[in-house]
């Protein structure tokens, strides 16, 4: 049967103390019709200044959710303990309740909670409740919102979005517009998740109050002193992932939609790698690594994923203290999450004839092989921070992603991608398709040996999409050394193009669970669908 759809589309409506599905889906905030928080709410206010109840203003949201687990996350306006309840119907009958942590300073009042042994294939209602840690009887009001687990049965199907790079390039939350609108509209598709695709903020990126646009008019801005900067304490990270939660779209998205996050340079500064050390004015801490460290705990406090470090977790579950993993959903899709900031080599011409670090580094190649073949999803997407075949340049010489513009055989980064390829086709892996963002416009490669340098690999498919928030940018040149096709790309001619001038892109992927076809959209902000693309499933690549 085709996907899974819901009976009825959610609505807007004011939450009351007994919402129906349409409130709970829209109402996670007894704020949400408001664009943006107040301004006592951007911050942490200490316990001593705060009268009333906990109050959880920046909304719930939930990640890594699979067929039976998932994780949801709050944050409290002063220390409280975290009290998350489950049912499978609004009312909240024979709610089940999961003891969350207490929330305090040491994680900017955040918290997350694990909840194992959940149905498959369900939808899961679930409030949050902040209670006083000194008078448990005291609790501020609840906070809702639902989520679908991943189906054990194929035929249910699966749809998914995604995007990613949120407020880049200086363009922020701008309220004459409405905010990021684009969350709403992706709101309204109601996927069974979101996979943000890295640059999930711009820790380099200052947000001024105003900025003219070259036909003159005028781009307003929310701002913060945290994005008055570039991020470089710990509060100023914090301060940086805080900021894309003062938009009402985006909380309302969070209460409805799970998220599978990584990250890439913006979440600490641009084209960073581990190891460099800043010639730039602008900051006065100039180890990347000491800022990389303070982003990720950052990172780990306001996103619930799975293999961070436990931070205000209810438990250690398989923590390790790695962004990279797998999210399975069920037996037609598995989900690679990479990093390839964290173990890449320096920035370079990428010429080097030996490269066993390169992009992703030794352990996470090893581990995303063994992983690749371990896999009886029907289709295995990866979930790839940078594009493969686009040239990402980093100043005049070197290059940031894995192409480096010589059409050759493969050198420098590319080895480690051949290595993969060449993997996947000897260990005949089947229905592997590239998911990315990055470069600030949308497009779809098609890679096949017979166009390429390097020949030992199957044929398989890479699509873009981006940017959710962020300056539009034209499109790159493609590296021939694996063969790419460029069948379709939407980009600005000219860089830098803000949300007002250019619309925002993300991409649809749905898997049928009676044929098992992988149809892939990529989407403009506005409803328009700009390319599809029908794969077929049970091939080596795709």
């Amino acid at each position: 049967m085709p996907y899974r759809r819901p009976q009825s589309q959610p609505e807007s409506r004011p939450q009351s103390p007994s919402p129906d599905r349409r409130a709970v889906l829209r109402g996670s905030l007894a704020a949400s019709a408001a664009l943006a928080l107040p301004a006592t709410a951007v911050g942490a206010a200490p316990a001593q200044a705060l009268s009333g109840r906990p109050r959880a203003p920046w909304g719930v949201q939930t990640g890594d959710v699979t067929s039976s687990s998932g994780l949801v996350w709050v944050r409290s306006d002063r220390p409280a303990r975290m009290i998350v309840e489950t049912s499978a119907t609004e009312s909240f009958r024979r709610a089940r309740r999961w003891h969350g942590p207490l929330l305090g300073p040491g994680t900017d009042f955040t918290g997350t909670t694990a909840l194992r042994g959940l149905p498959a294939g369900e939808q899961v209602h679930y409030r949050v409740t902040l209670a006083d840690p000194d008078d448990p009887r005291r609790t501020g009001e609840a906070f809702r919102g639902t989520f679908r687990t991943a189906s054990a049965k194929r035929r249910d199907g699966v749809r998914f979005l995604w995007s990613g790079d949120i407020a880049g390039q200086g363009w922020g939350i701008n309220p004459d517009i409405g905010g990021y609108r684009v969350y709403e509209e992706m709101r309204r598709l109601d996927p069974d998740f979101f996979l943000c695709s890295g640059d999930t903020v711009y820790a380099d990126g200052v947000i001024q109050p105003s900025v003219t646009l070259p036909d003159g008019r005028t781009w307003r801005n929310i701002t913060t002193p945290e994005k008055s900067k570039v991020a470089e304490t710990l509060d100023e990270f914090r301060g940086n992932f805080r900021y894309n939660l003062l938009d009402a779209n985006v909380r309302r998205f969070n209460a409805q939609v799970p998220s599978i996050v990584q990250w890439d340079d913006h979440e600490v500064r641009n084209n960073w790698y581990p190891g460099q050390i800043l010639d730039d004015a602008r900051y006065t801490e100039k180890n990347v690594d000491v800022l990389a460290a303070r982003s990720m705990r950052a990172f780990s406090e306001y996103f619930p994923v799975s293999t961070l470090p436990a931070r205000g977790r209810a438990d250690g579950g398989e923590d390790d203290g790695r962004i990279y993993r797998v999210v399975r959903q069920g037996p037609l899709l598995d989900v690679f999450v990479l990093d390839m900031r964290t173990y890449r080599n320096a920035n370079s011409p990428g010429r080097q004839p030996d490269d066993a670090t390169g992009i992703l580094g030794a352990e996470q190649l090893a581990w995303l092989k063994r992983e690749l073949s371990r896999s009886r999803a029907v289709w295995k997407v990866i979930a790839s921070d940078m594009p493969l075949g686009i040239v990402v340049p980093d100043g005049a010489a070197d290059f940031e992603a894995v192409a480096q513009g010589d059409p050759g055989a493969p050198l420098g980064r590319e080895l480690q991608i051949a290595e993969l390829l060449r993997h996947i086709k000897h260990a005949r892996i089947t229905g592997t398709v590239w998911l990315t963002a990055d470069v600030h416009y949308t497009s779809a490669q098609h890679y096949d040996p017979s166009r390429a340098a390097f020949k030992d690999f199957a044929p398989f498919w890479e699509f873009v999409s981006g940017p959710l928030a962020a300056g539009g940018f034209p499109a790159g040149r493609l590296d021939a050394t694996f063969g790419p096709d460029q069948v379709f790309v939407k980009a600005p001619t000219r860089a830098n193009v803000s949300p007002m001038e250019s619309p925002q892109y993300f991409g649809e992927v749905e898997i049928d669970g009676a044929s098992g076809e992988l149809t892939v959209r990529l989407r403009a902000e506005g409803g328009v669908v700009l390319f599809s693309k029908v794969l077929q499933p049970g091939r080596v690549g795709a």
